[in-house]
């Protein structure tokens, strides 16, 4: 007899690791949308945005409606300068503070869902340690579910993930010479 996967209580239930990676757009946008989905089954959401936090994204307005049922936090400053010059101490001091952070939530048990937005690009530029990260997703609490956003998702994180979805761009109106749109970029 088949089991009713909407319905089935099974032992196969925990809680899973996400990875929302590759260069195209919708990463943060397609985690929203699973967050969304768990509130919606009377789940608390805890989204954490690692680098954002000099610009406004409509997403801060929307989550309010939520109460502390959806609660999203920006931990940076916004964009960080890699590459050329060394990293800005601050930045590094605040994906540090962003991952204090992050570690509690997700062991608390306290939250159903935690979003880590942008912590793949905190990885990839050396400001924070992939086998802490891992570490800390494969001693979780059991049903907490975790999803891992941004650009080259580190090979160890990718192993250990449930599911890995990887962004792909077709096209994009900035070929065309068209600006970032409110409402869908931000």
């Amino acid at each position: 007899m088949a089991t009713d996967p909407m319905n089935s209580e099974d032992s196969s239930r925990r809680g899973l690791i996400l990875i929302n990676t590759g260069p195209g757009k919708g990463k943060t946008t397609a985690a929203m949308g699973t967050a969304l989905r768990a509130v919606g089954n009377g789940m608390r959401v805890l989204m954490l945005q690692f680098l954002k936090g000099s610009w406004h994204y409509g997403e801060l307005d929307s989550t309010k409606a939520f109460g502390e049922d959806f609660v999203l936090k920006q931990m940076g400053r916004g964009f960080v300068k890699v590459g050329g010059a060394e990293t800005d101490p601050e930045d590094i001091r605040l994906v540090e503070s962003g991952w204090s952070e992050a570690h509690e939530a997700i062991m608390s048990g306290e939250w159903d869902m935690v979003v880590l937005d942008e912590i793949n690009y905190a990885i990839s530029y050396g400001m924070l340690d992939p086998e802490l990260v891992a570490e800390t997703l494969l001693n979780r609490p059991e049903m907490v579910h975790v999803i891992l956003t941004g650009r080259n998702a580190h090979p160890i994180l990718v192993d250990i993930a449930d599911t890995v979805t990887e962004m792909r761009e077709v096209k994009h109106a900035y070929q065309k010479g068209i600006l970032a749109q409110r409402g869908i970029e931000y």
